[in-house]
């Protein structure tokens, strides 16, 4: 190898990692991430992902937050699609119950947190 190309593969190796240390870096900007759940179509309630809890939502499911991990982990619907869904948590994603009408999705907008569950 010449010393060009030391310098050219030098030079790439940095910017990678330079670019993979920002992108690693938190912003002060970067807001938290909570679990939004709706049913039917209107918001039931907010929730930290930071606390362990479980969420019973009306009489139909409970989903349940542990280590910043959402899990549906009761629903009477008939088909129990929506407890064989992979967790969500902080990246995003959403689980839904078609039947009951319940959806669970991670949200970063967490001005007026209302936890309903205790």
């Amino acid at each position: 190898m010449k010393k060009r190309d030391i310098i050219l593969i030098s030079i790439f190796i940095a910017i990678a990692a330079l670019g993979f240390g920002i992108s690693r870096w938190p912003s002060l900007s970067d807001k938290e991430a909570i679990l939004k759940i709706s049913v039917q179509g209107e918001t039931y309630g907010e929730y930290s992902l930071k606390q362990n809890q479980t969420i019973e939502i009306g009489s139909t499911n409970t989903c349940e937050i542990k280590d910043g991990k959402v899990h549906m982990i009761q629903a009477d619907c008939p088909d129990k699609l929506c407890m064989d869904f992979t967790a969500i948590d902080k990246d995003g994603g959403s689980i839904v119950c078609l039947p009951n009408q319940v959806v669970l999705e991670i949200v970063t907008d967490n001005q007026n947190i209302d936890s309903i569950a205790g």
